[in-house]
């Protein structure tokens, strides 16, 4: 794995004087993705969302690599077609065999946990030598902060809102990183744009892989969290800390937690700052919070049983 000098080195494939928000998690995820894809060539998809529309802008384009965008639903559909074609094309004799590119699907929680599920559910399972990547903000952020199956229990979103009927989103986060497991593909990483060695480390075992992979990246989003723009690392960390989000990964069905939490902080450490969950410190909605933080100690025993058991 690279060490941080060799990464310096290398460049960077997402361009600065986009349009993403100050803070923006998005882009900070996917630098580091690409620092670990290393120097051989890379070609990018990206669903409708944040990082799309903030970074093609016509004609402008903040993608130092070739870059494909397709609709919110169907960006693993399409890089599985593109390295489908690249195969063929070898196949038949017009590229070089020896040619090595590496390819990458982006999207956000609303394109990858929802509306593109089955597309990269199909992608995954039909084998394809390729990597997706979910940046996940917890909402559907670009189209106005609606709550997306990735959405916190407890937190505000525009569709959750808080009021007399519901405090907000009343139902638990899908665990998509599981089920992307459960796919039985070679490598399936979570992590977290707080510890950037975890992430490119990860990217480059995933890069590496022959046949399908899939990392599903923690950036938080100020504009939807209610955070401040400098902010958004520090709450990442915390959220790995907290338990909230653990730092883990599925290499060929061996699960092995990457970053030891030794004395797990309580949730509230991380709901606290946000914005979007400060209905929940209310006298009234004590309960709630008692039962968010027994929802993350129950995710989080689970998953040191499987690590002890691989």
């Amino acid at each position: 794995m690279a060490n941080l000098k060799e990464l310096t080195h290398r460049e960077d494939r997402l361009e600065g004087g986009h349009r993403l928000c100050a803070g923006c998690g998005a882009s900070i995820a996917v630098r580091q993705v690409l620092l670990g894809a290393g120097t051989e060539p890379v070609i990018a998809g990206c669903a409708t969302g944040c990082l799309e529309v903030s970074t093609t802008i016509y004609p402008y384009s903040s993608w130092k690599t070739p870059f494909i965008h397709n609709a919110f639903e169907n960006s693993a559909a399409t890089i599985s077609g593109v390295e489908a074609a690249f195969k063929g094309l070898q196949r038949a004799g017009k590229i070089p065999t020896d040619k090595k590119v590496k390819f990458v699907a982006f999207g956000g929680d609303g394109g990858t946990y929802d509306i593109g599920l089955q597309s990269l559910s199909g992608a995954m399972e039909r084998g394809h030598d390729m990597v997706y990547v979910c940046y996940d903000n917890g909402a559907y952020m670009n189209t106005g902060i609606q709550r997306s199956s990735a959405t916190p229990k407890g937190a505000w979103a525009t569709t959750a809102e808080v009021g007399v009927a519901q405090q907000g989103k009343t139902q638990r986060r899908k665990d998509l990183t599981q089920i992307m497991a459960a796919h039985g593909i070679p490598y399936v990483a979570q992590a977290s744009i707080s510890h950037w060695k975890d992430l490119t480390d990860k990217a480059a075992k995933a890069f590496a892989v022959d046949g399908p992979a899939f990392i599903n990246v923690f950036a938080p989003c100020p504009r939807g969290w209610r955070i401040a723009f400098d902010s958004t690392v520090e709450i990442a960390k915390i959220a790995v800390q907290t338990g909230y989000w653990p730092l883990y990964e599925v290499e060929d069905g061996v699960w092995r937690q990457t970053v030891k939490v030794a004395n797990k902080k309580p949730v509230i450490d991380f709901l606290k700052p946000q914005g979007r969950f400060k209905h929940l410190f209310k006298p009234e909605n004590a309960a709630l919070l008692a039962e968010i933080q027994t929802d993350v100690d129950r995710q989080w025993d689970a998953l040191q049983k499987r690590f002890s058991c691989s």
